[in-house]
């Protein structure tokens, strides 16, 4: 036994508590190499999914069959590009054929624009993506936001990515999350527009714009989550050093984090969309079979309960 399986496997414990509810019809858009593919089957062995599967028929039996699965007992809708396979994906959404859509091999842009593209999919608040991290000898689950679908966030979708996330938290049982909102140092300065839109989402929180937890920033990273870091520099906050969820100034600066700590920390990262009218299981494609089935657990624990607020 290595020292990372003598921790705790808190993406294990996701899938218990969805495993606990009713598995949701789920297309899976083109999984087609092997990690989307086993991804979507062990997430369906684990009853968390009931995957309906988009793509090409020959290509994923195939896939399924080099890997030593069988893909007999799983609808499969064909498609011959990843661009069909997402945009039947959306019509089954819409229609209520499925309650959640799963990203397989292809890129998040393709996925995300058919998605946008439809009217019905898109509520009145900006669909943001949540990255859940479990991050070895870290004493609870990190969520970053947003690292993959909101490229500079002004005033107006940062709050839409505030509430998504704690709605998120929410779902998973933590009553009063802590939200940091991160930028390069504590101190507001002109020069630096995160500090300003970091204070601003604090003043939104004091007024009761959002609400279920306890938002403080600009917060440095180390300040976030290091109570050392916190006691060194004499900053009075009950989020700072104790953060569960980490706001990011910008998709670049958040996607970097994301991919420090799941390549160079050993972390392991799930993916989810919220804010539209299914959850979407979304990870980068070079994910394992397991970040894809903690993913998986996320969509179905959201599907089940819709405790992220709608607004």
């Amino acid at each position: 036994m290595n020292n990372k399986d003598a921790l705790p496997d808190r993406f294990a414990r996701l899938e218990e508590m969805a495993a606990k509810l009713e598995n949701v019809p789920t297309a899976v858009v083109w999984p087609v190499d092997a990690p989307s593919l086993l991804g979507a089957l062990e997430s369906a062995q684990k009853n968390l999914i009931q995957p309906v599967l988009i793509g090409p028929e020959d290509l994923i039996r195939s896939v399924a069959g080099q890997e030593g699965q069988s893909a007999d007992n799983f609808k499969i809708i064909a498609a011959s590009t990843p661009e069909e396979a997402a945009q039947k994906a959306v019509a089954m959404a819409v229609s209520g054929k499925v309650r959640g859509l799963m990203k397989g091999a292809l890129g998040t842009k393709t996925l995300m624009k058919a998605v946008i593209a439809e009217k019905t999919m898109r509520l009145t608040r900006r669909m943001s993506h949540v990255f859940v991290m479990d991050v070895p000898h870290f004493d609870r689950l990190l969520f970053i936001s947003d690292a993959a679908l909101n490229v500079r966030p002004d005033l107006s979708c940062l709050r839409d990515i505030v509430i998504n996330a704690i709605g998120l938290t929410h779902a998973l049982g933590i009553a009063r999350p802590k939200v940091a909102m991160l930028s390069a140092t504590e101190n507001i300065d002109e020069r630096i527009e995160s500090t300003i839109l970091a204070a601003a989402i604090c003043k939104m929180a004091d007024r009761g714009a959002i609400t279920g937890a306890d938002i403080d920033g600009p917060l440095a990273m180390d300040l976030a989550v290091s109570p050392r870091a916190v006691e060194i520099k004499g900053i009075k906050s009950n989020v700072a050093g104790h953060a569960d969820i980490l706001i990011v100034p910008d998709l670049v600066s958040g996607n970097i984090l994301a991919k420090n700590l799941d390549y160079l920390a050993d972390a392991e990262a799930a993916g989810i969309v919220l804010g539209g009218a299914v959850p979407i299981a979304l990870t980068s494609r070079a994910d394992s079979p397991s970040e894809r089935r903690a993913s998986a657990a996320l969509l179905c624990i959201v599907a089940a309960t819709r405790t992220v607020p709608t607004l």
